[in-house]
Order: C-alpha cells, then structure tokens, then sequence
C-alpha cells in the first residue's frame, strides 16, 4: 500500500517554513496591486490600513488599522516583518527615522524619502547630482514670486512643496493672478515652491528598482498623457523616442536611485520639449509624441519612491511587475528582468464618470471581455466616484494605433457603459 504520510508531511514541513513578511503602510490600489505578485512568492503581506473596507483590505487578509500619524499603530504594523515599505509619501519623516532607530528595516529609508515628500528639497538635490531640472526657487513671500515671474517671463508653474498628487497642489496663474494666490497660500500655511513652466512635447517616465546590497534594473521609458492632472494613458516603450534620450532618460533613473540610495521602485517623471532649434518643427505621431527626427530633451518634473500609475503596464507587458519587483527590491532579493514582452504595451485608467452607469461593474466587465478578449482588467474594488481612479486596462499589440484603440475603447467601457 502506498505510504500517504511522506507526502503530508512534506507538505506540513513546507508549511511551517518561515515566510518573509512585508508591511505595507497604506491601504489603496497600489498595495493592492502587491499581492498577486507577493501570493506567487510566498511573502506574507501585512497592512496598515485607515479603516476597513479600503481597496487592498478587500484582498489582504492581515490588517492592521490605524492612523500612520500614530507612531504607536506603525510599530504594531512592523512589528516581526523582514520589511516595512510605502504606498504613499506621507508618513511623518521622525517616525520613520525612530522604526530605523528600533531596528526595523524601512525601504525606502527616510534620508531617500524626504526627496519625495519635499518637492523643493528633490529639486536642490537634483540640482546638485547635475541632473537635468527647470529653473525653480522657494516661495517665501510675493516678492520672491515676482522676482522669479520676471526670471522665466512670467512662464510659472507655482506647487505646494508636500502633499499634492494628480493635479492637487499645482496651479498655473496667470500674472494677475500670481500675486493674489500666492499671498493667499502663504496665508494658509502652504509651504510654496515655483518652477519654470515648460514647453512640453509630451510627458515622460522612467522606472527603476534598486535594492539595499546595490543592484538597479530600469524598465524602458513611458510615455504619459495626462488630463486634469491625472495620468489617462501610458504607451511603453515610449514611441518614436530617440535610442540616445531613452538611454539618456534611464542613465537619469539610474543615477537618482543610486545617488539618493533608493530601494524599491523609483519612478521619474520627465518633462520633454523640443530642442530650441527644432522648437518649431514638431510632428504628432499616434501617441501626441513628436516624430523620431525631433531633437528633444527632458528635465525631472517629480519623483515617487513606490510602484506608480506609468508603471501598471509592466503587470501585463513585461517580465517583472513593478509590484514584484517592488517586494524583491524591499526585500534583498535578485531583480527580475525587465524586459518587454511585445512591441507595445498601452494602458487605460478607469476613471469614474461624472454620473455613474446603470449597468452594474461586473455586466461592464463581461461585455469588454467578450469584445475584447486580449484587454486584461484591473479593478481596484472602489465604489464610483467622478474622476477617481476605480481601474485600469492593459492591452499588449504590436501597432501603437490599433493597441491604444482597444484600451481607450474597453476603458471607455467600464467608465460610460457606452462603447466609444
């Protein structure tokens, strides 16, 4: 007769052994989004989440609620995890500094992080690395923001130095209403910072994940195209981008990571403008990008020390998700390739609609399924809000136009119920 203990308990001793925890302090999409990769590792996931119900809570099991203001709740977080990462910029810099003080091991570390949080200090450091940036100055009062009005020809972009996201804490006044809005914000206690507002061709980012003994990997440029603030559609690779700015664009992510001592996933945002001598001969290709011939250049517009909405596209069009990569990153583990895995990859970010469809979610879901079989869904389990990111399409092809058509249209779907 077959002998059914040696299976069981090998299965029992596989079982017992000890699985790597990662706390995650946050509890939205992008923690979410860790666990499939994290599931498929064996690494435990624990959350500090603000209330139940959030979108990762709904697929992560250990859950630890609490304000992160609190250092107490943090600790009650970390406590036994091999490693405690983020989802967000926010939590304060002093209690982070005191869990690396108490032998926690937090990736990103703070002396990374800080240049995250504080647009301002990133946009000094940078300056400092000699990577490329816009001219920019601390707002302290209307006359510093007269003064650098007059510097860039009243070409002003005025951002709150902590705290703003998808458009949040970022304003475009015109010179009359400059003066006004700055006085305003000061008055409210917004610590203030301004940069010359460029000429953009397009928006551009560029993904890379370094882990704590020094390895970096760096996922091929993507494009952006934003609306209201809000990232609408990632293309990777970025078309008609130049093999020297790509290589350019990713020695920049590179060299951040590895000056700053980022661990995990850094995404840098770029801004593109043409050259001054090709600054009137831009040509559109599928995207909104410039045609290939057209010289362009870049300049860092933000950071983010975490997985990032230009990033969603490698769950789909690459070897390594940034979410797998993420873990492994925070965890010490060898990266995994980045290699792409088609021509092109477009993604589509559901948003909601102003008013939200009669058809339930999941009827929305079945018909983009049936038309579009090769559109892969991602739900983030958020109940419909007017323009808050509830998912994403991914969609993989080898023609920029036809690839981007399917996305746009299946999106388009799940947000109206309506087929574009």
């Amino acid at each position: 007769m077959p002998d059914n203990h040696g299976p069981k308990a090998s299965i029992e001793g596989v079982s017992e052994q000890h699985k790597p925890t990662v706390t995650v302090f946050g509890d939205g999409q992008l923690a979410r989004m860790m666990q499939p990769a994290a599931a498929e590792l064996d690494i435990h996931l624990r959350l500090l989440a603000s209330e139940p119900g959030k979108s990762a809570t709904q697929v992560i099991p250990d859950v630890v609620l609490g304000d992160y203001h609190d250092y107490d709740v943090l600790v009650k977080a970390a406590e036994g995890a091999d490693a405690v990462t983020f989802e967000h910029e926010h939590v304060p810099t002093e209690h982070v500094r005191a869990l690396i003080d108490a032998s926690y091991n937090v990736q990103p570390q703070p002396s990374a992080l800080l240049y995250a949080q504080d647009k301002l200090l990133m946009r000094q450091k940078l300056s400092e690395l000699g990577a490329p940036v816009p001219r920019f100055a601390a707002i302290e009062s209307v006359e510093d923001a007269r003064e650098f009005a007059a510097l860039v020809d009243g070409h002003v972009c005025l951002k709150a130095r902590r705290g703003g996201y998808d458009g949040h804490g970022v304003w475009f006044p015109s010179a009359e209403e400059l003066e006004p809005l700055v006085e305003e914000l000061l008055a409210a206690d917004t610590a203030l910072m301004a940069e010359e507002k460029v000429a953009l061709t397009r928006e551009l980012s560029v993904l890379v994940a370094r882990r704590p003994s020094g390895e970096v990997k760096a996922w091929p440029v993507t494009e952006s195209v934003q609306r209201d603030g809000i990232c609408a559609e990632a293309f990777a690779p970025a078309p008609n981008l130049s093999p020297e700015l790509a290589e350019h664009a990713m020695q920049v992510g590179v060299q951040v990571a590895t000056e700053l001592g980022v661990t995990g996933v850094l995404a840098v945002e770029l801004f593109a403008f043409a050259a001054e001598q090709d600054a009137g001969d831009i040509i559109a290709s599928a995207s909104g990008a410039p045609g290939a011939h057209i010289r362009e250049d870049i300049a860092v517009n933000e950071l983010a020390m975490r997985p990032h909405n230009t990033g969603h596209w490698t769950q789909d069009g690459c070897v390594t998700s940034q979410f797998e990569q993420h873990l492994r990153a925070v965890l010490d583990l060898p990266l995994g390739s980045t290699k792409p895995l088609a021509p092109i990859t477009v993604m589509a970010n559901v948003l909601g609609a102003e008013q939200d469809p009669g058809m339930p979610m999941p009827h929305r879901v079945r018909e983009v399924m049936e038309r579009y079989p090769e559109a892969k869904i991602h739900l983030y389990g958020k109940n419909h809000q007017a323009g808050r990111k509830i998912g994403h399409v991914n969609v993989v092809g080898d023609d920029v136009d036809e690839t981007r058509r399917i996305a746009h249209d299946a999106a388009h779907f799940l947000v109206h119920a309506q087929w574009a």
